[in-house]
């Protein structure tokens, strides 16, 4: 309701509404039920805001109308090397975790656990120094730093001011060790391109062992069938595996030692397979 009518229609008004019903009686206001907000929206727009001599038409011409976001995507076959940094702070630890991909796709991954006091912002800045040190030793000379920190990447790009006092030795370093390069870029991504890097900080701010612990390079591999399917028992005769159904196929002739169970589930692999020359 408006706050206007409300103290008009209140019968006995008392203290500062009864003053404000003196104070109004002498307008001449005129109260009209607005129902419909969203019908006014663009009729008081045009009288706030009038035409004048300078006004032109709006463009509403989109021509890229079904684009819904824009996202730069760093191409895989990039010249030079890559890095990607993240760091984990919980409950168990705190732990950093870097990556380094070779122009030819090698992976060089290397984690680290902290046992001092360090914020979010502190721990993306141990992550990535640890990185930029990982790639001196590897005497890369081009490098592309991408992590998900915006505030890293925008501070060692020169567009934000460091002004924490416990972020300025962090900045100072990072910077140092970008001079050793020949080229460097700083490039922010979003969470979900850098998974890699942070699964490897997240495990190593919840390894349990008291001291330093070597890790062999991690192996991904990729699987499309189950587990099962690679097992292969080794035969007590040194015949393959198929020996019996082969033979089957061709004399029709159960093994041996053979019982009614194992000669219906013979007859069911052999109606599986195919005989053309050879298995």
């Amino acid at each position: 309701m408006d706050p206007l009518k409300y103290i008009f229609q209140k019968p006995m008004p008392t203290g500062r509404l009864a003053k404000w019903q003196i104070l109004l009686t002498e307008f001449d206001i005129v109260y009209v039920t607005r129902t419909v907000m969203k019908a006014q929206t663009l009729a008081d727009h045009l009288a706030e805001n009038p035409v004048d001599d300078e006004y032109r038409p709006l463009s509403t011409y989109f021509p890229d109308e079904e684009v819904n976001s824009i996202e730069e995507v760093v191409p895989d076959d990039h010249p030079i090397w890559k890095m990607y940094s993240d760091g984990a702070v919980n409950i168990k630890g705190v732990g950093i975790g870097a990556i380094l991909i070779s122009p030819i796709g090698y992976h060089f991954p290397a984690i680290a656990q902290l046992r001092f006091f360090c914020t979010n912002n502190t721990v993306e800045y141990e992550a990535c120094i640890m990185g930029l040190k990982m790639a001196i030793d590897l005497d890369v000379h081009e490098l592309l730093v991408m992590g998900d920190s915006d505030l890293l990447i925008r501070q060692a790009q020169g567009k934000w001011e460091t002004r924490d006092i416990k972020l300025i030795p962090y900045r100072q370093c990072v910077r140092d060790l970008s001079k050793r390069f020949k080229s460097i870029e700083f490039r922010y991504i979003p969470r979900f391109h850098n998974e890699l890097a942070d699964a490897l900080a997240t495990l190593a701010s919840m390894l349990p062992y008291p001291g330093n612990t070597y890790i062999d390079p991690l192996e991904i591999q990729v699987q499309n069938q189950h587990g099962y399917c690679n097992t292969i028992e080794t035969e007590p005769d040194g015949e393959p595996w198929y020996h019996d159904i082969k033979r089957f196929l061709k004399t029709r002739e159960y093994p041996k030692h053979a019982k009614g169970e194992q000669k219906r589930t013979l007859r069911r692999l052999a109606s599986g397979f195919s005989l053309n020359g050879e298995i």
